[in-house]
């Protein structure tokens, strides 16, 4: 990512490559509330998916009524869009640590990454908060936070989202031995007593 000139021509500074964790789970799991205290003991920068498409959607951006349609409806953002914000918050901490909250949420995701991003972070492993349905759906329309997304329509079209393209890729990870699954319908201290096992 980053050059320095030497005698006239670009070379490439050799940095470490940052580490990530990809953070996955349903809906409403509690993954904001457990990065939040990841951050807090180990300083890693925490990265939210849907927070950078929807701050990316308000800056009035050319993708931005795209990002809408897709975010209301409850469907997956064209990844090419979102690996580039995600690249371009990364680049802003570098040789930082990073957890990607929300990402990636299907095949297509984890591909469009690893042929950006591969070969420039250090996928460390993925946190997955396991988390009934009607709990998380409890959760997300208490939280009240007005996010077009936060109703129950919008929530059942994120449910099946969830199950029919992020399940085959947690289930992918899994079987690479990358996968640190954790109940996530506990509350958030016991919860982040079973995440700092994974660190």
């Amino acid at each position: 990512w980053y050059q320095r000139r030497v005698r006239g021509s670009a070379a490439q500074i050799p940095l470490t490559k940052p580490d990530v964790v990809f953070v996955l789970g349903p809906p409403g799991a509690g993954k904001g509330t457990q990065c939040t205290k990841i951050v807090e003991k180990y300083g890693y920068t925490h990265l939210s998916a849907g927070d950078l498409l929807r701050a990316e959607r308000a800056s009035g951006s050319v993708d931005g009524d795209l990002i809408q349609a897709h975010i209301v409806g409850g469907t997956i953002v064209p990844v090419s869009i979102t690996v580039k914000l995600l690249a371009n918050a990364m680049k802003k901490v570098p040789g930082g640590k990073f957890l990607i909250d929300g990402f990636p949420r299907n095949e297509d995701n984890v591909t469009g990454w690893e042929e950006q991003m591969k070969d420039k972070v250090n996928l460390k492993f993925i946190l997955f908060y396991e988390c009934e349905e009607e709990e998380c759906l409890r959760r997300a329309l208490s939280r009240g936070q007005g996010r077009a997304d936060d109703n129950i329509e919008s929530f059942r079209n994120r449910i099946q989202t969830y199950l029919s393209s992020t399940m085959p890729i947690v289930n992918r990870y899994k079987g690479e031995g990358l996968l640190r699954s954790i109940n996530g319908a506990d509350s958030p201290e016991n919860v982040f007593i079973a995440t700092q096992k994974c660190f």
